[in-house]
């Protein structure tokens, strides 16, 4: 099995960069490339969607891609643990109609000795939003990362 540093046990450094790393996956909406993150066997529930292994976190993704569109995410550490690490973040997107939403949750993941993603549990909730309330539009730029973003 490849390892997938960085490598639990996690500091301070290296939960962010872990965090950072899913956040530019996920912005890349290619369920393939996201579900490399996770173990064979990953665990996930998503709201009250219950996933388990790559191949329904892919089939996930893409029906969550599909449905969610101009999808833009912004995740930030919240705490970490030897193997765990907590989350909180936010997306935008709009629906097939053109309302825009942001989302706002929480996620809890746990980590194998391959830094690989074992579980992942997110409670999301969703706000309607206006076009010009938005504020996540595209990946984090460069002189953006390792910033926190407001609550509301």
């Amino acid at each position: 099995m490849t390892d997938r540093p960085p490598l639990p046990p996690f500091t301070r450094e290296t939960a962010a960069q872990k965090v950072q790393a899913a956040e530019d996956a996920w912005n890349t909406r290619d369920p393939h490339r996201v579900s490399l993150a996770y173990s064979e066997d990953s665990v996930w529930r998503n709201r009250d969607t219950f996933v388990t292994g790559r191949p329904e976190i892919v089939e996930f993704l893409t029906a969550k891609w599909e449905r969610e569109r101009d999808y833009a995410l912004r995740k930030d550490l919240w705490a970490f643990d030897g193997d765990r690490i907590a989350v909180r973040f936010q997306y935008e997107c709009r629906n097939a109609d053109g309302q825009w939403w942001r989302s706002y949750g929480n996620e809890l993941w746990e980590f194998d000795a391959h830094g690989l993603m074992t579980r992942r549990e997110a409670s999301i909730n969703d706000v309607r939003i206006e076009e010009h309330e938005r504020r996540i539009s595209g990946p984090r730029p460069e002189a953006e990362r390792g910033l926190s973003f407001p609550l509301e």
